[in-house]
C-alpha cells in the first residue's frame, strides 16, 4: 500500500494539532506504511504577508503571485511550515525529509494565468526523488512550490501538488485531512461513499462550493488518473490514521474513474 496524505495549512496552524498528526504519521511509517506527505500553508502565508503590511488578493479562490510573494512563499511554505512538520515527525520517531516540487525537479510547472502572476499548473512530475527517498526508509514531506525549466518559481495549489505527487508515485490512496467531517450532502449530513459521477453532480448542483469544490475536483481527477481511492477525512479526529487503516467509516471515500 502506497499512501500519499496531503495536510491542510489550518491543521498544521497549532503546535498541537501538528503534533498529534506527525505522532500518527510516524506510527504509520513506523509500522512500514510506504508514504508520502503533502502540505499546504496558505493562513500561515496570509499572516505572513499581512505582518509585513502585503495585501492577499485572491482570483478564484487562488493567490496572486507577485515576486514579493514569491519570496513569502519560498520563507514560509518551504521553510517555517515544511520544517515545522518535519520537525514534529523527527520527534516522533519518523526520519523525514522535508522537500518541494523544485527539489529534483519533482514538478514542473508553468504560469497558469497572466493575471494571477507566478501561480502554477504542474505539467510534468518526476517521482524518482519521492522513489529514492521513500526506497531508504525516509517520508518525504513536500511543500508545494514548483518551477519551470527556466528556473522560475511558481506558486501551486496544494492539493494539485498532492494529486501529481499521488499520480506520479503510483499511491493507491490519496488521504486530504482537513478540518471538516467529508463532503456533506444537501442535508448536511456527511456522505460515506461517492462516485465521481456523484461528485461532480455536487459541484453541478450548487452543493459542494468552495474548497470542497476544489477537493472533489482534485479527487476525480486522481481517480481518472490512476489513484485506486481518494478519502477526505476530519484530520482533529482523534486516531483518524489508524481508524480509515483499519476500514472505519470516517470522512468521504471516494472510488472509481467514473462510475
Amino acid at each position: 500500500m502506497r499512501l500519499l496524505i496531503k495536510i491542510g495549512g489550518t491543521l498544521l496552524d497549532e503546535a498541537g494539532s501538528r503534533k498529534t498528526l506527525a505522532r500518527q504519521i510516524a506510527a504509520r511509517h513506523a509500522d512500514g506504511a510506504a508514504m508520502v506527505v503533502v502540505h499546504g500553508g496558505g493562513k500561515q502565508m496570509t499572516r505572513f504577508l499581512a505582518e509585513r503590511g502585503v495585501e492577499s488578493r485572491f482570483i478564484g479562490g487562488l493567490r496572486v503571485t507577485t515576486p514579493d510573494v514569491v519570496d513569502a512563499l519560498l520563507k514560509v511554505f518551504t521553510g517555517s511550515v515544511n520544517k515545522e512538520l518535519v520537525a514534529s515527525l523527527v520527534a516522533a520517531g519518523a526520519t523525514a525529509a522535508g522537500v518541494s516540487g523544485i527539489d529534483g525537479a519533482l514538478a514542473q510547472a508553468e504560469q497558469l494565468s497572466p493575471e494571477l502572476g507566478q501561480v502554477g499548473r504542474i505539467v510534468n512530475v518526476n517521482p524518482r526523488l519521492l522513489d529514492v527517498l521513500v526506497a531508504g526508509g525516509m517520508l518525504p514531506v513536500v511543500a508545494c512550490v514548483a518551477c519551470d525549466v527556466a528556473g522560475t518559481v511558481y506558486n501551486v495549489n496544494a492539493d494539485q501538488m498532492a494529486v501529481t505527487c499521488a499520480v506520479g508515485w503510483k499511491a493507491d490512496r490519496l488521504l486530504f485531512l482537513t478540518d471538516v467531517d467529508g463532503v456533506r450532502g444537501a442535508d448536511g449530513e456527511t456522505i460515506g461513499q461517492l462516485t465521481s459521477r456523484q461528485a461532480r453532480e455536487l459541484i453541478d448542483d450548487g452543493i459542494a462550493t468552495g474548497g470542497m469544490q476544489a477537493k472533489l475536483d482534485a479527487a476525480c481527477d486522481a481517480l481518472i488518473r490512476g489513484v485506486g481511492e481518494v478519502i477526505i477525512a476530519p484530520g482533529a479526529a482523534e486516531n483518524v490514521l489508524k481508524r480509515l487503516a483499519s476500514g472505519e467509516s470516517l470522512g468521504t471515500r471516494l472510488m472509481g474513474a467514473e462510475t
